[in-house]
């Protein structure tokens, strides 16, 4: 293989990254740009395990990479966070999944480093990182909300229901009351 055809075999593979990241950038509900940097090999095995069981992609990037994706996908103010050793962690579905994660392995492992992220286009601090960790879940929001719309519902039927329970327990007690006049004429 000659010379100039490792350096486009190199250059063909940095732009399918590019272009991978920048797809990842828009796709994804949330992404964290973290610094990795003296996080021991089975730390970041250990880390790696726990965001792969929280359906997170982590991927170790070259800043360079990362700045031209986010210009491909149209997100500005990343460079700030593009200094040193670079991760970023993609999550899908739940957009607090992968913050939870590196902000609750971050509080063990004071190596590894939140630097920001990207929340629907939109780049965030690491303090706004570490906030959305602290949101509830997607599915324990809808519950709540399902709970609040049901909440109304609950008592307006237990509002009209109580005349026909009082309807219930007066015509109970009357026959009771009959019942007991009418024993009571029975054994006289």
């Amino acid at each position: 293989m000659a010379r100039g055809q490792v350096g486009t075999a190199t250059r063909i593979q940095k732009e399918r990254t590019v272009a991978q990241v920048a797809e990842r950038l828009n796709g994804a509900a949330s992404t964290v740009v973290l610094d990795y940097r003296g996080l021991k090999v089975a730390e970041d095995t250990e880390l790696r395990r726990r965001l792969r069981a929280a359906h997170v992609e982590y991927r170790i990037v070259k800043n360079s990479l990362i700045g031209l994706a986010g210009q491909q996908a149209g997100v500005t103010g990343l460079d700030g966070m593009l200094q040193g050793p670079t991760a970023v962690a993609f999550s899908d579905g739940d957009p607090t999944a992968g913050p939870r994660e590196l902000v609750a392995f971050a509080k063990d492992h004071q190596s590894l480093t939140l630097k920001g992220g990207v929340l629907g286009g939109r780049v965030l601090a690491a303090a706004d990182v570490s906030a959305l960790a602290t949101l509830p879940s997607r599915e324990v929001l809808l519950a709540r909300v399902a709970a609040a719309l049901a909440s109304p519902l609950v008592a307006t039927a237990t509002v009209l229901g109580a005349p026909l329970r009082q309807l219930a327990s007066l015509t109970d007690q009357l026959a009771k009351a009959r019942g007991g006049a009418a024993a009571g004429a029975e054994s006289a």
